[in-house]
């Protein structure tokens, strides 16, 4: 607090004061934080961007959407806004727009295996299948630890019907992350259904 106490119109002390704030979980002090450095420096893209970001979290996701148009239109080459747009768009049940957003954010930053994995999450509520698969595919070709893409990966292969792949990834999940429950519990139901398996 020492450099806002000194210097209260100082953007860049309250800005970062809002980043430990919000990697607290101190969300609604984040907010007026991002909200004082913007009226400090209007032009602030990250301040603008992160503000987006304790939005969504926050569940105010119209706010998050505007919080990031505005950070573009001051840095339009900012694949980490891109991305959080996307994000706040597919929350918003508006997919078509954050299959852009994530676009935008992959034309930038091509190795960014976040976008690519909730790119196919967006795909798979869109019942394109093969497009989620690609998607997931791509981000653990970039990130090859990353238990959440093989978690969702398999879920689209069972939706396929290629059990055995599913069942492969799932396994893939946990031993990255053994106690990633939701892929526990995939695998599980995955071996119910494996045909000629014994149930006892």
């Amino acid at each position: 607090h020492k450099a806002i106490d000194n210097k209260p119109d100082y953007a860049e002390a309250h800005y970062n004061l809002s980043n430990v704030l919000k990697d607290s979980e101190r969300f609604d002090e984040a907010v007026t934080g991002y909200q004082s450095a913007i009226d400090i420096k209007p032009d602030y893209a990250e301040a603008h961007s992160n503000l987006g970001l304790v939005f969504q979290e926050l569940g105010i996701l119209d706010e998050a959407i505007v919080s990031n148009h505005e950070a573009l239109a001051i840095k339009p080459h900012y694949a980490e806004t891109h991305y959080n747009l996307g994000n706040a768009l597919k929350d918003k049940g508006k997919l078509n727009e954050a299959i852009v957003s994530y676009h935008a954010a992959l034309a930038i930053k091509p190795n960014l295996a976040e976008a690519h994995n909730n790119l196919g999450a967006v795909f798979k509520d869109l019942g394109k299948l093969d497009k989620a698969a690609t998607n997931y595919q791509k981000a653990l070709t970039i990130k090859p630890d990353y238990a959440e893409a093989y978690n969702n990966l398999g879920n689209v292969l069972k939706g396929l019907g290629q059990l055995d792949a599913a069942i492969t990834n799932y396994q893939k999940a946990l031993i990255i992350k053994p106690r990633f429950t939701e892929a526990g519990r995939n695998l599980l139901l995955g071996l119910l259904f494996v045909p000629g398996l014994p149930l006892e």
